[in-house]
Parts: structure tokens; C-alpha cells; sequence
């Protein structure tokens, strides 16, 4: 078995209007902040990694979490339902939230995924936001990548999630840090650590 310190950690953290659930993925931790922290491994190209992924999407108590929370991410992967306007919507505004408080080195360069989830629903039939539409709105961020999902029947989802490692992996040699550290670092830096007024390091 790999040990952990040969592995590749990748911090992602998912934001957006439309709650997204892993059904798959095996849950390792609860914080009592109420996230949902739960990891998924892969290995491409020979290489063992690992995503850590916080589940912060639906979920307002995240909004006024600040720096300590997004510090150290490698991808953010953003959320909407394809039934659901309003989600679609919003994604401009947790875009500049999210480049506001991880405060990346080259914001214009921080790896970002769109994900178009619940398209299961109703066969279909309740989608208001087209592809096109999507991948239009992709376009203006730098032609980020795009996933449509049902995670509850779970369509799509290891495919996205590729994609998210493989978007967060190109990144790795722009970042100043690559994770080799226990997966519980993370949750007790978010936990733990005290806030800092004013400091977004």
C-alpha cells in the first residue's frame, strides 16, 4: 500500500447554489462547521493523488468562513442546477468570491470547473439553462472546463472529477505548495485555526 506522503493532495473546493452530493465517494470526515469533507482517489499517469473535497455548495453558513477556509486550494469547482436559473445565475458572484478570499498568486491562471448537475430531473424536461449557455459563460472565464452530472444517479460524476484532478494537477507547478501532508491537516487548520482581521495569508 502507498503511503500518503507519496501522494499527490489536492485541496478542491466546491461552491455554488446547487447542493451536490457524492454518492459514490467514501465520506472520511464531518466537520462540525457542517462541511462535508470527503475524498476521492485516482491515479493518472502513474501518479497517486488524492482530492480532498469540501462540499460547501447550498449551504450559507460557508459565505462568512473568510480566508483560513479557501487557503491552499488547488481547483474550485463550481455548482449549479441546470433546472434552476437563479444557481446559474450566481456563479459570477462565487467566481469573485472565491478568487477574493483563496487570493490565488495568478488569479487569471487558478484552476476553475463548471459543473451543470441534476439533469436527471423530470427526464429533462425542467431545464431552463441550455449547454450552449454554459459553455458560452465558460468562455468568458478563460474557457474553463464544463460537466454536465446527476449525482444522485450518479451520471457523469467520476468523469467531472477527473477532470477537476487533471485541471488542478496542470496547476501544480505554478502553486507554491504541493500537498504531502495527513488528509486531516486540512480540517484541523479550518477548525482551529484562529481568525485573522484584515489577513487573507
Amino acid at each position: 500500500m502507498e503511503s500518503l506522503k507519496n501522494r499527490t493532495l489536492l485541496k478542491v473546493i466546491v461552491l455554488g447554489d446547487s447542493g451536490y452530493v457524492y454518492k459514490k465517494f467514501n465520506r472520511q470526515y464531518k466537520a462540525t462547521i457542517g462541511a462535508d469533507f470527503v475524498t476521492k482517489e485516482l491515479h493518472i499517469e502513474d501518479k497517486a493523488v488524492t482530492l480532498q473535497i469540501w462540499d460547501t455548495a447550498g449551504q450559507e453558513r460557508f459565505h462568512s468562513l473568510g480566508a483560513a477556509f479557501y487557503r491552499g486550494a488547488d481547483c474550485c469547482v463550481l455548482v449549479y442546477d441546470v433546472n434552476n436559473l437563479k444557481s446559474f445565475e450566481t456563479l459570477n458572484t462565487w467566481h469573485m468570491e472565491f478568487l477574493k478570499q483563496a487570493n490565488p498568486v495568478e488569479p487569471e491562471k487558478f484552476p476553475f470547473v463548471l459543473i451543470g448537475n441534476k439533469t436527471d430531473v423530470d427526464g429533462g424536461n425542467t431545464r431552463v439553462v441550455s449547454d450552449k449557455r454554459a459553455v458560452e459563460w465558460c468562455g468568458t472565464k478563460g474557457n474553463i472546463p464544463y460537466y454536465e452530472t446527476s449525482a444522485k444517479e450518479n451520471i457523469n460524476v467520476d468523469e467531472a472529477f477527473l477532470g477537476v484532478a487533471h485541471k488542478a494537477l496542470s496547476n501544480e507547478h505554478k502553486q507554491d505548495y504541493i500537498y504531502s501532508r495527513d488528509l486531516s491537516a486540512s480540517v484541523t487548520d479550518i477548525l482551529e485555526e484562529p481568525s485573522r482581521p484584515g489577513c487573507s495569508c
